[in-house]
């Protein structure tokens, strides 16, 4: 078998083993939960990279992560792509936990602790990892198909921008997210009547 054969089955099986590695789960170290003091997710993460690298401890932590989604929220009528957190409150931290590491951690600032049973923090499952930060192929469908979260709920008064009930006002009545649609109960003649009408018909008042 010649040099060039030999060098090619190495590079096959390294991008094998790359791909089994790339599942969150088969990554160096376990996957733990922060809680976060509210709306300082980004200040934590922040924190304990910096302390990481104070500290020299970049060789046991090795990724801070706070899990968003993409959604589409309709704003002044238009569709508008938002980066939501998916667990407000909340960070995962990849790490080797030994008393050093859970120390330093547990002392960053704006964090209020690690999730866990008692004072000891349990790592997360592969099938609880899998929940929040999806395998690979969940994570591009995700990219590609963002979900639609609208700025509006049921109950609420809008006001119609399109169409022969343009400037009508109304309140919602149902929301239809797979059609991207609404009902609306719409006063006409002194009757309260229900419309169905697209998300980019109607705007908050």
């Amino acid at each position: 078998m010649s040099d060039e054969v030999v060098i090619e089955e190495e590079k096959i099986e390294e991008l094998e083993d790359s791909v089994v590695a790339s599942h969150p789960y088969d990554l160096p170290g376990e996957w733990f939960v922060l809680n976060a003091q509210s709306g300082h997710e980004k200040k934590v993460k922040t924190n304990i990279l910096t302390r990481l690298k104070n500290l020299h401890l970049e060789e046991k932590v090795y990724e801070v992560v706070i899990p968003t989604d993409e959604v589409v929220e309709i704003r002044n009528g238009k569709k508008v792509n938002v980066e939501k957190k998916t667990f407000p409150g909340y960070v995962l931290v990849r790490m080797d936990l030994d008393d050093e590491t859970w120390y330093q951690i547990r002392n960053t600032p704006s964090v209020i602790g690690f999730v866990g049973s008692g004072k000891m923090p349990i790592s997360l499952s592969r099938r609880e990892i899998e929940r929040i930060l999806g395998t690979n192929e969940e994570v591009e469908i995700k990219k590609e198909s963002p979900k639609f979260r609208p700025d509006f709920e049921t109950g609420e008064t809008v006001r119609v921008t399109t169409g022969p009930f343009a400037d009508f006002n109304g309140i919602i009545e149902e929301i239809n997210l797979d059609q991207s649609k609404v009902t609306v109960l719409v006063n006409i003649f002194g009757r309260e009547t229900p419309v169905e009408l697209g998300f980019t018909d109607i705007v908050k008042n």
